[in-house]
């Protein structure tokens, strides 16, 4: 692992091997496991080509984010925050949501749940609350970046407090799989990615473990670590 340079991430990622982490893979053409490009399938009925569509997420690998990326605050290690992961794994119960669906938030194509979970939030809120004592305080220039946004009074609150704006109350779970789409293509996007997922979005999103990330030179994320939940 490397030092406190790099940014780390604490993400829900498919398990290995599943229908759902393969297809993430390869849509968006980087594979966090391994640490390989992976490439794209067939999209020639798609309005844009799919390294287009999936330029902004694909650094990420396919995820749901729980603590948004952070640089190690002074004094603290890796080996800290793998000791510190591993107990709030097994202080966390696997679960499962049982309705998902895709759908735009803004201009974007995501899967996120059909309704609120209160396993889901309590293992984000223990992700971001109970590991901030790793994350070194944002420069004023991320800061600055993220005011950008026209932020609410909760969002702001929670990037002075916790880093990010949409922790908490202002969480909302979602893997994402499109960039910023011009209004005429998130239709046409949309169904190409509804036939493809038509199984996956059928079933129950079992969340069964939580990754630990960290991000390379070249800016993409690589899985370091898996931390099974208590069964």
């Amino acid at each position: 692992m490397m030092g406190s340079a790099s940014r780390y991430a604490v993400y829900y990622a498919p398990a290995v091997n599943s229908a759902l982490a393969g297809f993430g893979a390869s849509w968006l053409g980087w594979d966090a496991e391994t640490g390989h490009t992976a490439p794209h399938p067939d999209g020639a009925s798609l309005p844009v080509p799919i390294a287009e569509l999936t330029a902004t997420p694909r650094k990420y690998g396919l995820h749901g984010t729980l603590k948004p990326p952070f640089k190690l605050s002074e004094g603290c290690t890796v080996a800290d925050l793998d000791a510190a992961l591993s107990k709030l794994a097994r202080q966390q119960s696997a679960f499962e949501i049982p309705h998902i669906s895709l759908h735009a938030i803004s201009s974007f194509l995501v899967i996120s749940p059909t309704e609120n979970s209160a396993s889901l939030a309590r293992l984000a809120k223990s992700c971001v609350c109970d590991l901030d004592v790793f994350r070194a305080d944002p420069s004023a220039a991320e800061l600055k970046r993220r005011r950008v946004a026209n932020l609410t009074d909760s969002q702001e609150h929670n990037l002075v407090r916790w880093g990010y704006p949409y922790v908490l109350n202002d969480f909302r779970f979602h893997l994402t799989l499109t960039g910023r789409l011009a209004p005429a293509h998130i239709k046409p996007v949309a169904a190409h990615l509804q036939g493809k997922l038509s199984q996956t979005l059928a079933a129950p999103l079992p969340i069964r473990e939580i990754c630990l990330l960290r991000e390379d030179v070249d800016g993409n994320f690589h899985i370091i670590k898996r931390y099974p939940l208590t069964a």
